[in-house]
């Protein structure tokens, strides 16, 4: 049975997201997501993604936030994955789902796509902040088990270099891709991957 993954590349059109360095969180965003897509297509995954270019479903935060959700839901996806990058002058990577015991599903999903993103970005020299629970919507409304990543500080110069890098870009839509489908159970159709 073909697994459907969405893909949320977080921000878009008015909403920029963390803005720092020369970059903007949703031009990022977008760039790893539309490379993950593609590498989870190679693997045999119906991938969508909330958005293929640079614009929102709503103008209103909470009505895109929940409009990103329903997408997912509307498509029964067995797979929800979305694509962020942090500010705060911190540094490195970390990731989210809902903090709901009831949904082991998704946390045993998070340790297997958290680890391959996490090599990412330790063989960059970043440090991995860990797995986290967060009430984020578009965790919280999704009806499947979902995550959201947070790849590096848009803020933090050590990491606005690597994300300004397309080779780490391409590393980590890879393990993302890798992670999203050893966590949803496809095969192996390309492990070079």
């Amino acid at each position: 049975m073909i697994k459907v993954i969405v893909i949320d590349p977080g921000h878009g059109g008015h909403d920029p997201g963390a803005v720092g360095n020369d970059l903007r969180e949703k031009d990022l965003t977008l760039a790893i997501a539309q490379r993950a897509a593609n590498y989870l297509r190679v693997r045999g995954a119906d991938v969508r993604l909330t958005r293929n270019d640079d614009r929102v479903f709503h103008s209103n935060k909470a009505a895109d936030l929940n409009a990103r959700a329903d997408f997912a839901n509307n498509l029964h996806a067995d797979y929800f994955v979305s694509i962020h990058i942090n500010a705060g002058r911190g540094t490195g990577f970390e990731s989210y789902i809902v903090p709901c015991a009831v949904n082991r599903e998704a946390g045993r999903r998070q340790g297997i796509l958290h680890s391959e993103v996490a090599r990412v970005f330790h063989s960059a020299g970043l440090p991995d902040r860990g797995k986290k629970t967060a009430n984020f919507a578009v965790l919280r409304r999704t009806r499947m088990p979902a995550i959201l990543l947070e790849c590096g500080f848009i803020d933090r110069t050590e990491d606005a270099l690597r994300l300004k890098n397309l080779a780490f870009l391409d590393n980590v839509a890879q393990a993302i891709a890798r992670g999203a489908a050893l966590a949803s159970g496809l095969s192996e159709a390309n492990p070079a991957l």
